[in-house]
């Protein structure tokens, strides 16, 4: 596998580092900032879950999973941990340089982009330099945790963004199998936001994965 991948990324322009276990891929990710990961989960020395949870303690960069797993709760405890994307074996090149693409095109996932400093969606206004929120011309007072859930959605604006990217994000990594704490602080923001809470405009759930904010801005 490690040779089909070196060969087809090295035919399409791409350098390839390569590493034989997790403990060497850490170490390569941070002599090396590579742009992208490639990821197996099925490592000699750890479980690749812990690999994706040890890279996004260090950084943003676009993981993408290649396994035999096929289960779907692998495939969403990996988004949740902050996958970019989930490629099943067998494939072939050409998906995988397509999921490529999208990653490094998104600056991926978890990749951040700066919040504006003003963001206008539909009704609903967000000045970061001020602090200020405003849905219809209306003032919206949230709570400090509130405010840094919805920045964290401007942020990743437009993607899918994991149940556990955004308890470590907002809560820390202590929360990040707190999942009631993010459903409770969503319904309240939503409550707030939302011109129908029970059908949101802006918010919306991925269901299995966690939630994306509308990008037309």
């Amino acid at each position: 596998m490690r040779r089909f991948l070196r060969t087809t990324l090295m035919h399409n322009g791409f350098e390839a580092l390569e590493a034989a276990d997790g403990a060497q891929a850490l170490e390569r990710v941070v002599e090396s900032k590579p742009n992208l990961v490639l990821l197996d989960l099925g490592l000699p020395d750890m479980d690749g879950m812990d690999v994706i949870n040890k890279l996004r303690e260090r950084g943003d960069v676009p993981i993408i999973v290649i396994s035999a797993r096929q289960d779907e709760h692998e495939k969403v405890e990996a988004l949740d941990l902050g996958a970019n994307d989930y490629v099943t074996k067998p494939f072939g090149a050409a998906e995988l340089l397509a999921r490529i693409r999208v990653a490094l095109r998104s600056g991926a996932g978890p990749s951040v982009a700066p919040a504006p400093r003003i963001f206008v969606l539909g009704d609903l206004r967000v000045d970061f330099e001020n602090r200020t929120v405003k849905l219809a011309g209306q003032e919206v007072h949230l709570t400090p945790t509130e405010y840094r859930l919805l920045e964290v959605l401007v942020e990743r604006r437009g993607r899918a963004v994991g149940h556990g990217e955004l308890l470590r994000e907002v809560w820390g990594a202590d929360a990040s199998q707190e999942l009631e704490y993010l459903r409770t602080f969503m319904r309240q923001l939503r409550y707030k936001l939302e011109p129908e809470p029970s059908q949101p405009r802006y918010l919306l759930t991925i269901p299995r994965v966690g939630y994306r904010l509308k990008s037309e801005a």
